[in-house]
């Protein structure tokens, strides 16, 4: 039974992780089972900020937190929103980062949290490091502070609050809760060393005033904990056990220990750190990624040539490719950069064994065939995907009038050109042999068809078919074609590292004017008139695509391209 191009290759889509490769991170976590230093327990979590949304970074994170629960029995792993700052915090990213995380093909079940609800234990945490003279109300204002607090070879000089009595600073923070003071005229601090060679251990500020309405809490709370306090209390609460962060909170590790050993907390997570994703020719991080979006450089968190969750998976891209991806690079404790062309591998060899393949024609020009009958149609055989027998063949409609892409023709072609050009044979992929006889052009010189005449014999089992010629290009039928709007997508900028380099280097400037080509009129075969978005394509010779799932209609098609069909990466291995 012949397949139809319309059915859904994408079963499977969201089922589970491939298995990971060992690293250091799971080795950690086996040699503590064997131990029992956690009772045998395996607790990650999965915490991002609520003020942007998630990125390919961010779905390695994913992959090795949901992962390393996954791989260990009775394994868990937390989703957690750490929503301490609420003037850059907002539903709309609580709700995407939950989409996201599912699409990649993960579930927390029921365990779902925010720091913000724990706001109340973190308080009385706070009010007992007070207590125990381990923190202070601080009246420096923030600049005061960076300029107390020294630089990393120069010892910082103690505020001049800090020896407050305990009483005092009880008062003080009792106000500052209230909303006696405005925001900025005080800062609840651990009382550590202002002369610890590391600069995060020098007093840092645990509560800062900020007189917000929180997404969640709303108008409860006008004082918000710091990220470094309110996350190892949010790790301990949760009973984590392992707390696995990138590589930038190793020199936070300390304040992560010191304060759940001052607060002798019943649950004292491992911290690990392993080193985050860096892509070439992409930036990673949130805000600027907000900058694109907000100065209209892009449609959208999920236009898809941003490197977030939504953008790629608007683009086209499946979950399983970004799980497969992210296994492909590993866990190690060394930064470095990431080639774009690896994850455009790992779409292309996932698309490749998925995608139904189709002919369309991006930039068309009319071929007339001369010699075959005006109102016959044939109804062609066309494998649906070389790479999976069980997907099966279709039917391509063939008649007097068809469309190829206006690069296979040159009127005067350069040496090995061996495609369509005046007296050249090409075959027509599935059907016949053509030659081109003349060239149809305008009153200002413009082509506007070319005339052609078809080998009769040379169709699948004709007595020419297995003549050979030196060129293979695809069509559409003229009289059966679908019209469409394509966009190319390319790279977002034109430097492997537009955030890099040069201090003070604006990484807008190295934007790729190019990274979107828009082409109407483009003509596609009958099949993809009803074209799903969960489908993807291999568009036969120019890459792979997918029906935009916003923007494409019934009635107004509309393809993303997900990946071109050109694979440097392959090609650099096979070196």
């Amino acid at each position: 039974m012949p397949n139809s191009p319309s059915a859904d290759p994408n079963a499977g889509e969201g089922a589970a992780a491939p298995q990971a490769a060992s690293d250091f991170v799971r080795d950690i976590v086996a040699e503590d089972n064997r131990t029992g230093k956690h009772g045998g327990r395996v607790v990650t979590r999965f915490p991002p900020e609520p003020n942007g949304y998630l990125h390919i970074g961010h779905a390695k994170s994913i992959c090795l937190n949901f992962g390393i629960a996954a791989d260990n029995k009775g394994g868990i792993c937390h989703l957690r929103f750490d929503d301490t700052n609420p003037t850059r915090e907002d539903v709309e990213y609580v709700d995407s980062i939950q989409e996201d995380v599912r699409w990649v093909g993960f579930d927390w079940g029921k365990n779902m949290f925010y720091a913000s609800d724990y706001f109340g234990k973190l308080y009385d945490f706070a009010v007992q490091l007070i207590k125990l003279g381990k923190a202070y109300v601080c009246d420096l204002t923030p600049d005061e502070m960076i300029a107390y607090r020294g630089a990393p070879s120069v010892p910082g000089k103690e505020s001049p609050y800090r020896n407050r009595s305990v009483e005092e600073n009880l008062d003080l923070f009792a106000r500052m809760r209230a909303g006696e003071f405005a925001d900025g005229a005080k800062t609840l601090r651990a009382k550590i060393d202002m002369a610890s060679p590391n600069i995060h251990m020098r007093d840092p500020a645990l509560y800062r005033i900020r007189k917000v309405d929180h997404h969640r809490t709303g108008s409860q709370w006008c004082i918000y904990p710091m990220y470094d306090y309110a996350h190892c209390l949010s790790d301990s609460i949760e009973g984590i056990t392992h707390s696995i962060c990138t590589l930038e909170f190793e020199v936070h590790r300390p304040l992560y220990d010191w304060i759940l050993d001052e607060l002798k907390t019943p649950c004292h997570p491992q911290q690990i750190e392993f080193a985050r994703l860096n892509l070439s020719y992409t930036v990673m991080s949130k805000r600027k990624l907000l900058q694109l979006v907000e100065e209209s450089l892009v449609s959208g968190w999920d236009d898809p040539r941003m490197p977030t969750i939504a953008g790629l998976r608007r683009r086209g891209v499946t979950p399983e490719a970004i799980r497969h991806f992210c296994a492909r690079i590993g866990v190690t404790k060394y930064n470095g950069m990431t080639d774009i062309a690896l994850l455009e591998h790992s779409i292309r060899e996932d698309l490749n064994r998925r995608a139904l393949r189709v002919m369309a024609v991006l930039k068309p020009i009319k071929v007339v065939l001369t010699n075959y009958p005006e109102g016959k149609v044939e109804d062609l055989e066309a494998v649906n995907n070389p790479e999976d027998a069980s997907a099966g063949t279709r039917k391509v409609p063939f008649s007097r009038v068809i469309y190829i892409e206006r690069d296979d023709f040159m009127e005067v072609p350069p040496k090995k050109f061996f495609r369509l050009f005046p007296g050249n044979e090409v075959r027509l992929r599935y059907a016949y042999i053509i030659k081109c006889e003349s060239v149809v052009k305008d009153a200002n010189g413009q082509i506007t068809e070319l005339h052609c005449t078809v080998d009769p014999d040379s169709k699948s089992g004709g007595p020419t078919a297995g003549r050979k010629v030196k060129g293979t290009i695809h069509w559409v039928s003229a009289a059966h074609a679908v019209e469409a709007e394509t966009r190319l997508y390319d790279r977002l900028f034109t430097v492997e590292e537009p955030d890099g380099g040069k201090e003070g280097r604006d990484f807008k400037s190295f934007l790729n004017p190019n990274s979107l080509e828009t082409l109407a009129g483009c003509k596609l075969e009958p099949s993809l008139a009803n074209a799903a978005p969960e489908s993807r394509y291999q568009f036969e010779r120019l890459g792979y695509f997918r029906a935009d799932p916003k923007d494409s209609k019934p009635n107004k098609l509309v393809f993303n391209r997900i990946v071109s069909l050109r694979d440097s990466w392959a090609k650099e291995q096979s070196k």
